[in-house]
C-alpha cells in the first residue's frame, strides 16, 4: 500500500469528526513578533500608513486610482511594467475591492496599493521605492457541514428551504451526472451530503468539496464517496467502489427540465403533424450551456431547416449523438474537432422547428436512433485492486457519518 493512500484515508478520517482546517495565505509573516498596536492587512503592518479602502467604479482604471493617490503618470507606467506575467492591469473589473496604503502624513501618498482579484486571491504593488509586485492570499477557514432534505418540488427547492447553499445543486448534480437523471427527481426523493463551506474574514464564499453524498431516488440509494487513488486527483466511486463516472452524462444541460420525451409517436408542436420523437428535448432558457455527453469528434455543426443550428458528435463505432435547436454552435465546434465530456458546443435556443428554447437531445446506436435512457451503457474502472482496502476504510468511515445525519422528514 503507498504511503499516499494511507495518508488520504487519515485525512478523511479526521474529516468523518468534522476538524476544521485553515489554510495559511501564501505570504504569511510571524504575526507574534509584531507589536500590539499593529493590525495586519494583507500580510503588511499598518500602524505606519493610512489605510484607505474602496471598489473600483464602472470605466474606472485602477491607474487612475494610484493617480488620486498622488502617482504620476510616469511612476504608473513603472509599475505597470514591473506587473507584467504577474498581473494585466487591462483584466481589472468595475467592483472589485482594493486597498492603498498612504504615507501617514499630509501629502498622503500610496505606498502600497492591493487589488483584490477576488475573495481570496489578490495582487500587493509595494512602490516605496523600488517596485515589487507580488501575488497574495487571504487566510481561509474551512468547515466541515453536514445537511439533508427531502424533495417536495425541487432539489433546488429542498436546498433553499433547509437554507444550504444552491452551490449544492450544481455539485450534486455534477456528481450523479451519470447516475440519476435531475430531471427526472420526484416528490419524496431525499439526500444526505458531507461538504466543505468556506469563509474568508468570517464571510461565507461558497463550498468546497463534496465528501460523501446519499441521494434516495425512487426508493433506491445511491451514495457517493470521494476517493483520491491518485496524489491530488480523485473522483467519486459507489458503496461498493464502483466509479460514478460512465461514458455518457445522463443529460446535455447542467440542470433544467424535460419538456417532451423519446416518443415513437408525438404530435408536433408546431407543424400538428404525428411522427415519432425520436430524442429528448430538455427546456432551458436561452443561452443555457449545452455540453457533450461524452467524449468524440465532431462530424456536423451546421444549421438545417428543422434541426435549427446543430451539432453531431460521433463517440466511436457504436454511438453518436445529436443536438438540435442551438441558438448558436460554439466557436470552434466544427467537423473534426475532438470534444471531451461535459465540453460546451452549444447554448440553447429555438432555432429550426422549434416553439420555444430547448435541446432536443438524439442518441444514435448503431446507426438507430434510440432512448438513451433504456440503454446499458458501457461503465467506468472502479476502484484499483492495490487501493480496495485503503478505499473500504475511508467508505466505511464516511458511510457512519451519513447514516448519523438526522433528518428532518
Amino acid at each position: 500500500m503507498k504511503k499516499n493512500k494511507w495518508s488520504n484515508v487519515v485525512g478523511f478520517l479526521l474529516l468523518a469528526i468534522s476538524i476544521s482546517i485553515v489554510f495559511p495565505s501564501c505570504n504569511s509573516q510571524d504575526k507574534k513578533n509584531l507589536p500590539d498596536p499593529c493590525v495586519v492587512l494583507y500580510d503588511i503592518c499598518t500602524e505606519d500608513y493610512k489605510v484607505h479602502r474602496g471598489e473600483l467604479e464602472s470605466g474606472q482604471t485602477l491607474g487612475a486610482v494610484l493617480y488620486l493617490n498622488h502617482i504620476d503618470h510616469g511612476r504608473i507606467d513603472q509599475i505597470v511594467r514591473a506587473s507584467k506575467g504577474i498581473f494585466d492591469f487591462r483584466k481589472a473589473k468595475a467592483g472589485k475591492k482594493f486597498t492603498v496604503l498612504c504615507s501617514n502624513d499630509s501629502i498622503e501618498k500610496a505606498q502600497y496599493f492591493i487589488y483584490e482579484m477576488s475573495s481570496i486571491d489578490y495582487v500587493v504593488f509595494d512602490i516605496r521605492d523600488t517596485i515589487d509586485v507580488f501575488l497574495g492570499q487571504k487566510e481561509v477557514l474551512v468547515k466541515t457541514r453536514e445537511a439533508s432534505g427531502q424533495i417536495e418540488s425541487s432539489l433546488w427547492n429542498s436546498l433553499v428551504e433547509n437554507k444550504m447553499s444552491p452551490a449544492l445543486v450544481m455539485e450534486l448534480s455534477s456528481i450523479y451526472a451519470w447516475t440519476i437523471d435531475f430531471f427526472r427527481i420526484q416528490k419524496g426523493d431525499y439526500f444526505k451530503v458531507v461538504y466543505e463551506e468556506k469563509y474568508v474574514e468570517g464571510e461565507y464564499i461558497g463550498i468546497g468539496r463534496v465528501y460523501a453524498a446519499l441521494f434516495n431516488h425512487a426508493n433506491e440509494d445511491f451514495y457517493a464517496f470521494y476517493f483520491e487513488e491518485e496524489e491530488n486527483y480523485g473522483d467519486y466511486f459507489d458503496d461498493e467502489g464502483a466509479a460514478l463516472r460512465k461514458a455518457f452524462l445522463r443529460a446535455p444541460l447542467n440542470y433544467s427540465r424535460i419538456s417532451s420525451s423519446f416518443s415513437k409517436r408525438r404530435k408536433h408542436p408546431v407543424t400538428g403533424r404525428i411522427k415519432a420523437h425520436l430524442g429528448t428535448d430538455y427546456a432551458a432558457p436561452t443561452g443555457t450551456p449545452i455540453l457533450s455527453t461524452a467524449n468524440g469528434t465532431v462530424t456536423e455543426a451546421r444549421y438545417k431547416r428543422n434541426n435549427g443550428n446543430y451539432v453531431k458528435v460521433r463517440h466511436n463505432s457504436t454511438y453518436s449523438t445529436q443536438y438540435l435547436h442551438m441558438s448558436k454552435i460554439k466557436s470552434g465546434i466544427r467537423p473534426g474537432v475532438y470534444v471531451k465530456q461535459g465540453e460546451v458546443i452549444g447554448y440553447v435556443g429555438s432555432t429550426g422547428l422549434a416553439t420555444g428554447p430547448h435541446v432536443c437531445y438524439r442518441f444514435w446506436k448503431n446507426g438507430r436512433q434510440v432512448d438513451p435512457y433504456k440503454q446499458k451503457l458501457p461503465p467506468s474502472k472502479p476502484v484499483k485492486k492495490e487501493n480496495l482496502e485503503a478505499y473500504t476504510m475511508l467508505k466505511d468511515s464516511m458511510m457512519n457519518v451519513i447514516q448519523s445525519i438526522p433528518s428532518n422528514f
